[in-house]
Formats: structure tokens, C-alpha cells, sequence
């Protein structure tokens, strides 16, 4: 029986253990690439995200209290069932956010994978002992955060949550998930699924999707403790500064517009392979997606023309009715956003050397050539499958355009020098490079996050990033006698 075939799901979120209504109603889950409604979920309200804090609190304590073991045990299994459901998740990812089947399984086992990773964590250490000027033992303890609220976008929902909640619940928080309500099927009714089955007690997850007042609420509840927030700049700027007021800790992944450096000694065919899976891969609806090509002015011609060629060629329509490379962009609104930027760009002097045109929502995969750097699309973050290119002299150059830029999120380089990629790398503040690969990669087990407008650094993946982001430290001291003060 598949995770959603035994449960009444359909119009209600998921709190204190049970599928109920929500106070804010419900709402039609929409396909993006026929306008089907394929399901209804549950809207959570402000009233909601109170009465789900109050019992996350209440069950967070019991479950910090069970054995390493136990906790680490239900990880595993919420890892296995990931992969036990996938053909059924997979046809929601598809379906729900218009995910190729290629990208679907990737979210899937990148889902398995972290909470196999999660699972480690229980066991860690969670502290050390310090030296001390008294006669006594002196500690520092990793203690769980409490109760954190995790809010997910739209583009890769399984991923994009479970990556926060997944070592949060390992570590003995309670999680209230708020993902985003145009995919809240894939990232949030199958997600509260798979950790029900494996064993996760009543109230230690609950799943909220809802508006921007949700967000707030969850926010601003006296009962969480830290923010998880993956989404837009402009929107964790907002989040960030709700946070600081209420003095809570926020880990914010943000936007991106990452730069793919294509030197002079790059081989163009292998760097037109590279481009193309960074800018059309999932619609472009990826933090990381290559967003600026900077290419060495001798292989500029050849690159672009190869490019667009490639561009042209590739397939765009339902991913669950055939073979496909790209499938819909979210809504009307994205995609309206993306051809508002095209059409500027092209205004200000930008050559369009394939694509451009959309039906639907299926959106062309594009390439924009000596595009200007003050153009729309080059200087800001698109959120579409658009391949913006200019020319550059040099390595120097290269370098000092790609940190111009207010993000700092991923970096590629291609070059048959691994040495000079590394060096111009090092000029470039980004958290995440990749020499002679593109700007989208990601592994439960490594470090992610960006700097500057991307975000506050690596907050996610790897032992060390999940462990400071979802604990707190407590210093702890122990005498055999009470001691005496001099009054």
C-alpha cells in the first residue's frame, strides 16, 4: 500500500500526530503542465501554528529523552522508506512541480541519503571536557535547539526540506514544517508520511503549509527557537530581521546567480556540456543554476554558437507524458518574470541566440549572447532555464566580474589547469566551487550555503554544519562539596 493510500489526507494538514483540518480551509493542489487539480491540501493558519508549537514543545522533551539508539533508528527506517515509496513519490514530484523523472529521482535519493547521514548524528559525541581553575569537572554540552521551524520553497521541495529536518530531528528537536503550498504534496504530506511510518512519535513533526502570516507566526512563536528558511533574498532579508527582533538563531539559504568560468584553455565542448545541464537543468529553478558564463574571448564565438545549438535542440513539454529535458516553470507568474527579463535584457543590447518564446508554461531554454552586465538577466537572479554569456579577456577578468556580483553561492571553472582554476577560485567569495564541473551540485554529507546575499554560510550537510546549526551549548560544572565564599 503506498504512503498516501492509508490516510485521509486530502484538504487537512498534519499536527500533533494526526491528519486534521486546518483553520485557513483548503486549497486545489495544481499540476503546472496541464492545470489539473490533482489533490486539495490543508491551509494552516496563525491559530494552527500556535496549537502545533505549544505540543512540538511538549513532545520535543520526550523525545530528546530516548536513547541515542532509538532516534537514530528511526532515521533509518524514514531513510529506507524513501526508497521503498519512490516510484510513488517520484509521479507527485513530477506531477506537483513539474520535475523532470530524472530530477525526481536525484530529490529522492538525496532524501534517502540524508537521513542515512542524520542517522550518524545521535551517536556523535555531544561535547567536551574543559579545564578549570576550581576544583571540579567542567563540561560543554550540545543540547537540542528545542522546537525549530523549517520553511521550504517550491523548486526542490524533498530536498530543500529534509536536508533541515532530517538532522534536526536527530539531534532531539521537534520540527513544525512549512513548506511551500504550490508543492506541499511532495514537500510536506509525503515527508510527515515517511517519518509517521518509521516510528517518529506524535507532535515531534508537524507539517503547516500556509501564506506569509504562517511564516510569521512560526517566526514569532515563543515556543521555536531557531529558523530553517531556504528561499528567496528578498524574502530572508525580511525573515532575518523578524528573527534578530525576536532574538531566535535563522540559518538562510538564499538566491544565487552563479557564475561558470570558461577560460582560455577550457575544451568547448566539454564546457557546452557543462552549461547547458547548469542553466536548464529543472527549469532553472535551482539556487545554484549557472547564471552568468564568463568566456575567454578566444572561444567566445564557437561557445556561443555551440550553445545555442544545444539550447535548440532539447525538448521542453509534460514530463509525465514522455522523454523531456526541461518541463513547466512553476505558475504564470514565474514564468512571466523570467520573459519580462528576457525581453529587458534584449532591450539593453543582449543578442538572443536561441529560445525566448514560451507556450504555456513551458519556457525555451535560452541564450542570451553579449549580453550587457547592467541587463536583467545578467545582473540579477532569474529563476528561469536562461543562459546569459559575455566575453572576457582574461582569468583576472573573469574573476573580478564574477565577484562583483552581491551573491556568493556557487562557483564553477573550466580549465585543463585544476591548479589555475583553484587560484582564480580563490578570488571569488563563494561557498561552494567546483573546478572543471558547473554551479549545480549537491551531497547529503558536504557542506552547502552561500555568503554575502546567499545566505549566512554553511548551515547544512556535513556532521559539523548540521550539529551547530540545530544545538545549543551549555557549560556544565560538577563538585563533590559545595564550595565557601567569603561572605
Amino acid at each position: 500500500m503506498g504512503l498516501l493510500d492509508s490516510v485521509d489526507w486530502q484538504g487537512k494538514i498534519f499536527k500533533d500526530g494526526a491528519w486534521t483540518a486546518a483553520h485557513g480551509g483548503d486549497y486545489a493542489v495544481v499540476e503546472p503542465a496541464t492545470g489539473a487539480e490533482i489533490g486539495r491540501m490543508g491551509l494552516a493558519s496563525p491559530a494552527d501554528v500556535a496549537e502545533a508549537a505549544a505540543s512540538a514543545a511538549a513532545a520535543q522533551r520526550e523525545w530528546a529523552a530516548l536513547p541515542h539508539t532509538a532516534r537514530a533508528a528511526v532515521l533509518r527506517r524514514a531513510g529506507d522508506l524513501w526508497q521503498r515509496h519512490a516510484e510513488e513519490i517520484s509521479g507527485w514530484n513530477v506531477r506537483e512541480v513539474g520535475a523532470v523523472p530524472g530530477m525526481a529521482g536525484f530529490a529522492l535519493h538525496v532524501a534517502a541519503e540524508e537521513c542515512y547521514e542524520a542517522a550518524g548524528l545521535p551517536s556523535r559525541a555531544i561535547g567536551e571536557v574543559l579545564p578549570s581553575e576550581e576544583p571540579r569537572l567542567s563540561m560543554a554540552r550540545r543540547m537540542p535547539a528545542g522546537v525549530v521551524a523549517v520553511i521550504s520553497p517550491f523548486n526542490v521541495p524533498i530536498i530543500l526540506g529534509i536536508r533541515s529536518v532530517a538532522p534536526a530531528l536527530a539531534l532531539g528537536n521537534a520540527v513544525l514544517l512549512k513548506p511551500d503550498p504550490r508543492t506541499a504534496v511532495t514537500g510536506g504530506t509525503l515527508m510527515a508520511r515517511v517519518f509517521e511510518e518509521a516510528g517518529l512519535p506524535p507532535g515531534v513533526l508537524q507539517m503547516l503549509p500556509g501564506g506569509a502570516d504562517t511564516g510569521e507566526a512560526l517566526i514569532t512563536d515563543p515556543h521555536v527557537r531557531v529558523i530553517s528558511f531556504t528561499g528567496s533574498t528578498p524574502v530572508g532579508r525580511r525573515i532575518g530581521e523578524l528573527a534578530g527582533r525576536h532574538l531566535k538563531r535563522a540559518h538562510l539559504e538564499l538566491g544565487g546567480n552563479s557564475a561558470l568560468l570558461v577560460l582560455d584553455d577550457a575544451d568547448v565542448d566539454a564546457a557546452v556540456n557543462l552549461a547547458t545541464w547548469g542553466s536548464f537543468f529543472h527549469q532553472g529553478q535551482i539556487c545554484m543554476t549557472t547564471g552568468r558564463h564568463l568566456v575567454a574571448d578566444r572561444l567566445y564565438d564557437d561557445f556561443v554558437e555551440r550553445l545555442a545549438a544545444k539550447a535548440g535542440a532539447l525538448p521542453v513539454g509534460d514530463p509525465a507524458g514522455g522523454e523531456v529535458a526541461l518541463g513547466p516553470v512553476i505558475d504564470a507568474g514565474q514564468r512571466d518574470k523570467i520573459h519580462g527579463m528576457v525581453t529587458a535584457s534584449v532591450e539593453q543590447g543582449a543578442k538572443l541566440a536561441a529560445g525566448g518564446t514560451y507556450e504555456e508554461l513551458f519556457y525555451r531554454p535560452t541564450v542570451l549572447a553579449d549580453i550587457p552586465l547592467t541587463a536583467p538577466a545578467f545582473a540579477d537572479e532569474v529563476f528561469g532555464p536562461i543562459a546569459p554569456v559575455t566575453r572576457v579577456s582574461s582569468a583576472a577578468e573573469a574573476a573580478e566580474l564574477a565577484a562583483a556580483s552581491e551573491y556568493g553561492l556557487s562557483l564553477g571553472i573550466v580549465t585543463r589547469d585544476v591548479m589555475r582554476g583553484l587560484s582564480v577560485a580563490e578570488q571569488i567569495p563563494t561557498g561552494i566551487v567546483h573546478i572543471n564541473d558547473q554551479t549545480v551540485n549537491d551531497e547529503a554529507n558536504a557542506p552547502f550555503g552561500g555568503v554575502r546575499a546567499s545566505g549566512t554560510g554553511s548551515r547544512f550537510g556535513g556532521a559539523a554544519a548540521n550539529i551547530e546549526a540545530f544545538t545549543e551549548t551549555r557549560w556544565i560544572t560538577m563538585r563533590g562539596e559545595p564550595p565557601q565564599y567569603p561572605f
